[in-house]
């Protein structure tokens, strides 16, 4: 029996599944690895969330990198990995997916909100830092784009900011908790593309193991926790899940 025989049969023997998905789920839909070659972090030197709130400039450098960037993200589409993910959502086995990325495209892929943590965020709306509002891309793009116009809150005036967390910024407090409330409930924790090494989101899968679900970690690359896995398999995430889901 090989590595993908044996993660269907736990993925089939467990109660309550959770998937903790990181950069490399999205890199087989095209979407760089903010520290790969050619990704945001090899660019650009982040900005940090107080010098975002605190200057024009940084908010303007801000917002032009965003729209210089996007159009990868934008034309991006869910691949094998995300559908195979929706489909056990769909089928009721998986509880939750907690994401490091902020792409949308589990949403795309059919996975209803309320299934889905997003550890640092969402780049495809912008929100008001004050007063919560959620504000759509397209006008604040064609302002920008247009007059170099800085967003503020239609409903507050407040500092329109990216949905994601930036450098520096808080992690979401709701998020964190649905997080650890469905890594403590569940009994099988599977790993996708992430290196684990951004905390406090890495620390979730030594949660699990700890309260007793086996851990299974898929990645290109070794981990620092792939000791700590019940299974390690160092493949391509969207043809190992679809075999061991049996989808396509």
């Amino acid at each position: 029996m090989d590595q993908v025989e044996q993660l269907r049969e736990m993925i089939g023997s467990a109660k309550r599944i959770v998937a903790f998905t990181g950069a490399g789920i999205s890199t087989e839909s095209g979407i760089p690895d903010f520290r790969s070659p050619g990704g945001i972090w090899t660019r650009y030197k982040p900005i940090y969330f107080d010098d975002f709130m605190s200057s024009d400039e940084m908010r303007r450098e801000s917002w032009r990198r965003k729209f210089a960037t996007d159009e990868t993200m934008l034309t991006a589409e869910p691949n094998a990995g995300h559908r195979a993910l929706a489909r056990l959502v769909e089928r009721g086995r998986m509880s939750a997916i907690i994401t490091q990325n902020v792409d949308g495209l589990h949403q795309r892929s059919g996975v209803p909100e309320s299934k889905i943590v997003e550890l640092h965020g969402n780049s495809t709306y912008a929100s008001c830092l004050d007063c919560g509002h959620r504000h759509e891309l397209d006008p604040i793009r064609k302002a920008f784009l247009g007059s170099g116009k800085l967003p503020l809150c239609v409903k507050c005036d407040g500092i329109v900011k990216t949905a994601t967390i930036s450098f520096g910024q808080a992690m979401p407090e709701i998020q964190m908790a649905r997080a650890q409330d469905e890594t403590m409930a569940c009994d099988l924790f599977i790993v996708l593309g992430s290196s684990l090494v951004v905390y406090p989101a890495a620390s979730f899968p030594r949660i699990a193991k700890r309260r007793g679900a086996r851990l299974v970690i898929v990645n290109r690359e070794a981990t620092d926790q792939d000791d700590d896995a019940d299974m390690v398999i160092h493949a391509e995430i969207g043809s190992t899940m679809s075999r061991a889901i049996g989808v396509n």
